[in-house]
């Protein structure tokens, strides 16, 4: 069954699951995305989603036939059988026989992550997934050889500025805002509560995005304030898509992380921010932070972290490839991030595990 709060988050990434179904979460039932050579498994999801199955059946409110789904999604009744055949041996849709034909309906699940109503919905992260992500992976082969994303060969734009490829339209902006937004409506309250956060009433979350991440920050502790920095197209679509303008303790600042002042802050949040850059940008970043931060603050970074030796978890070892063929960074242990902030001068540095997907590091500037 899908479980995020058991397993991990992100599961339309060709790295990572966050939801699994099946008899349990480890063994052979596991979801079918947990596992990156299951491409027709993941594909058949992506196009069950595309094709709005999940949500005709919802709006149904009832079983529906093969047929009554073809005509409602546009699809050949043949095509949309043997669909529907593969989404109930995946475990999606519940199967009942009635008069010599079967009629389908959603599982809980289902409805839950993989319709566009639902307020935990997956969908647009599932749409990211399939229509970016793969196409980057399908050149995962020369993203090895060479050591370098594979923007160029996936899509023919430049990555000489990463963040000006991962956001080359407003559509694709939305997009990646759209999955970041997913992961951290399922995943965030894990990884603003790992630490007690209550001691800082002034956050400041680099590279917020969607603003998820800050809402939760604000749901849990009511008495913080937290600003969202980002580039300033992010923050226009952040502030028109996403963040409610009810919410009057999250505010916003436009700039670029390496090259504009960062606001004062008694907390800085880095989640899956470093992991997309080398250790020399990181450092660099992390000096900025340093400086910026007010005596007796922190930093709480954010990330899949390996194992220290190397040998998993999976997830996160896919995460690292997916790194490769998307940006210039990798996944690093808990020991490389602590290198990173002591390079640049925090202090008592603490690593918890969430026992899912995203860990957190923190580290401290001395009062």
């Amino acid at each position: 069954m899908i479980n995020p709060a058991s397993t991990s988050c992100a599961w339309c990434e060709p790295h990572g699951t966050s939801v699994g179904w099946g008899a349990n979460s480890s063994g052979a039932n596991r979801l079918p995305l947990a596992h990156p050579f299951h491409l027709h498994d993941r594909q058949t999801v992506f196009t069950s989603c595309e094709l709005g199955v999940f949500d005709e059946l919802q709006k149904a409110e009832r079983p529906l036939s093969a047929e009554e789904i073809s005509q409602k999604v546009g699809a050949s009744v043949d095509g949309t059988q043997r669909l529907l055949a593969a989404c109930a041996g995946l475990q999606l849709l519940n199967t009942r026989k009635r008069g010599g034909k079967v009629f389908y309906s959603n599982t809980e699940q289902a409805s839950e992550f993989l319709t566009h109503s639902s307020p935990q919905s997956l969908c647009q992260s599932i749409d990211y997934s399939s229509k970016t992500i793969y196409v980057c992976w399908q050149y995962l082969t020369d993203a090895v050889r060479s050591g370098r994303n594979q923007y160029e060969k996936a899509f023919g734009v430049s990555s000489a500025d990463l963040f000006e490829a991962v956001y080359r339209s407003d559509e694709e902006m939305e997009k990646f805002m759209q999955l970041m937004n997913s992961i951290w409506n399922i995943c965030g309250r894990d990884v603003v509560t790992i630490f007690n956060l209550s001691p800082f009433k002034v956050i400041c979350d680099l590279g917020g995005c969607s603003g998820a991440l800050a809402s939760q920050c604000t749901s849990v502790y009511p008495e913080c304030t937290v600003t969202i920095f980002d580039l300033p197209k992010v923050v226009r679509m952040s502030q028109r898509r996403f963040v409610c303008k009810a919410n009057r303790r999250i505010r916003f600042c436009e700039g670029n992380f390496f090259n504009d002042s960062l606001p004062e802050a008694e907390l800085y949040i880095l989640a899956r921010i470093l992991h997309d850059w080398a250790d020399e940008r990181c450092i660099e970043l992390l000096c900025k932070i340093y400086q910026a931060c007010k005596p007796g603050g922190a930093v709480l970074v954010v990330e899949a972290l390996l194992s220290e030796d190397g040998t998993g978890p999976l997830t996160a070892q896919l995460y690292s490839l997916n790194m490769l063929v998307q940006t210039e960074g990798r996944e690093r242990t808990a020991a490389q991030y602590a290198a990173l902030l002591e390079t640049a001068g925090f202090v008592n540095i603490k690593h918890r595990l969430t026992g899912k997907i995203y860990d957190a590091v923190m580290g401290h500037k001395e009062g």
